[in-house]
């Protein structure tokens, strides 16, 4: 854990083997890392915050996920990436019951309740509540109707 004066962690809520929780002050504003209660976060988990990165409750986040409001900025092409400044993104909101499965990467984006994240998928826009998403990048496949009470692909 690094910048632990920013992160919160809710009871009952477990982080694996290997997992690595970063809050890094890179500008004015306070980072903000806050994980609910009840969660899953599988092993060698990742997540980052430099602004703010919420983890609801009763989330379950598989192995070598990597969760982040920021990037590393590549403007000057004479520098390595290493050495240059780390860029905010967009707040990142991972909604009550989601699921994110093994090894997706999510970056500036949230994902709505009780949704899904399969499997190697890369998530760069938001998934609202009650999808499935998977790919690179993830693109929902389908949604749950009230209606209908079934999950009914997109088309």
């Amino acid at each position: 854990m690094q910048g632990k004066k920013y992160i919160s962690v809710s009871d009952r809520t477990v982080v694996q083997r290997h997992g690595w929780l970063l809050a890094l002050k890179i500008d004015d504003h306070d980072p903000e890392l806050t994980i609910g209660s009840r969660c899953a976060i599988g092993d060698f988990c990742h997540i980052a915050a430099v602004r703010k990165v919420i983890i609801q409750d009763k989330v379950l986040i598989a192995n070598k996920v990597y969760i982040a409001d920021n990037t590393h900025q590549f403007t000057d092409v004479n520098l390595p990436v290493l050495d240059q400044p780390i860029q905010y993104a967009k707040e990142v909101v991972i909604s009550t019951g989601a699921w994110i499965g093994e090894n997706v990467c999510i970056m500036g984006a949230s994902v709505g309740k009780n949704s899904i994240v399969g499997a190697n998928s890369v998530v760069t826009k938001d998934i609202p509540d009650y999808c499935v998403a998977v790919g690179s990048p993830a693109r929902i496949i389908k949604k749950f109707d009230f209606t209908t009470n079934m999950w009914q692909s997109v088309s």
